[in-house]
């Protein structure tokens, strides 16, 4: 995985730190440890990642196409500005502007747009 580095003096560095920090805390797991309790309940709104939609096992993807769709992801979850005139690379994104919620939630969408079964929402909920 290649390091991304923050340019500036220590404040700038502390600063985009803080912000990472607080988009992280904007999830809904909010901790590690959340994330990694992987027996953990689907019981979210039936069409998240913590519901009903969640369950879908991702079949059919290389390594590839799943990287793939997380940079899909992260270019959708871009200010409006940005996916106008795209950044040759999703390094040049304002990451610590853009939200982690919106990257999670479009990475679903983008793997099961790869799978062919978008949008993977309960039935009585289409």
């Amino acid at each position: 995985m290649k390091q991304v580095h923050v340019v500036g003096d220590k404040y700038q560095k502390a600063k985009v730190a803080k912000q990472i920090l607080e988009a992280i805390e904007d999830l809904e797991c909010i901790g590690a440890e959340d994330v990694q309790a992987r027996n953990r309940p689907y019981n979210g709104q039936p069409w998240t990642s913590d519901g009903e939609r969640g369950q879908t096992l991702v079949e059919g993807l290389t390594m590839r196409d799943i990287r793939d769709c997380l940079i899909l992801a992260f270019y959708e979850a871009a200010p409006p500005q940005m996916r106008e005139y795209p950044p040759k690379s999703v390094e040049d994104l304002p990451l610590a502007k853009m939200s982690l919620e919106s990257i999670s939630q479009s990475l679903g969408c983008w793997l099961e747009r790869y799978m062919g079964i978008f949008p993977n929402v309960p039935e009585r909920l289409k």
